[in-house]
């Protein structure tokens, strides 16, 4: 695995699907811009909104493509061969009907799994050849039903565990940066250690409720 000189978040421009599950990608972008200072300007030349981080000495592109997710690979092609990036330094973050709210995985190459961004940009690159980082969102149990799943929020239970999945997932970048990147992999993909509460020695047991007057 290459360290990516690249991170694409994919996901459809406009207010009405910023909450939807399909801009994941876009949640991942955003709060790691939001979180080292980077500022996103719209490009004409890549049909996106480009910004840049630093990061352990490293500087990395985020790109967020303002195409619909299906046309998201003239964006990305655009800021490849601009800035002379081969797809394999380019990490694509994006919404994974396989996996459940609450997993992020990231691999290497593979197939589309039917995602519409991805399909995109396999086809303008003619390659599968690139990094992506997959944010579970669950499936909807049929195919013919995905089309409008991911077009609408989350339950609030799935979103809440898509966040905190999300949220973990940001330490990625530190580790990437570092060269380490089957580290970063193994550590994303090594399910936190839930906090146990140790009882306080000495402590007092809370006293038990009175019974309640049978009236």
């Amino acid at each position: 695995m290459h360290i990516p000189r690249l991170i694409v978040g994919l996901g459809n421009p406009g207010r009405e699907y910023e909450r939807t599950r399909h801009n994941a990608g876009f949640w991942w972008v955003d709060a790691i811009a939001s979180a080292r200072g980077g500022r996103w300007a719209k490009e004409s030349k890549f049909s996106g909104w480009v910004a840049r981080v630093g990061e352990g000495g490293r500087d990395f592109w985020l790109l967020k493509p303002a195409t619909y997710m299906n046309e998201s690979g003239r964006s990305v092609g655009a800021f490849l061969r601009f800035h002379r990036i081969e797809p394999a330094d380019m990490l694509v973050v994006h919404d994974e009907l396989d996996l459940p709210p609450g997993t992020v995985k990231l691999k290497s190459g593979g197939g589309t799994g039917g995602h519409n961004g991805l399909r995109d940009i396999d086809e303008v690159l003619a390659t599968r050849e690139f990094l992506r980082l997959r944010i579970g969102i669950g499936h909807p149990g049929h195919k013919d039903a995905v089309a409008d799943f991911v077009l609408h929020e989350a339950r609030r239970d799935e979103q809440l565990a898509i966040d905190e999945a999300l949220e973990r997932s940001l330490d990625l970048l530190p580790r990437m940066a570092g060269g380490r990147m089957q580290d970063a992999v193994t550590w994303l993909h090594t399910p936190p250690k839930k906090e146990v509460e140790i009882p306080v020695e000495g402590a007092k047991a809370a006293p038990p409720k009175p019974p309640k007057d049978p009236k």
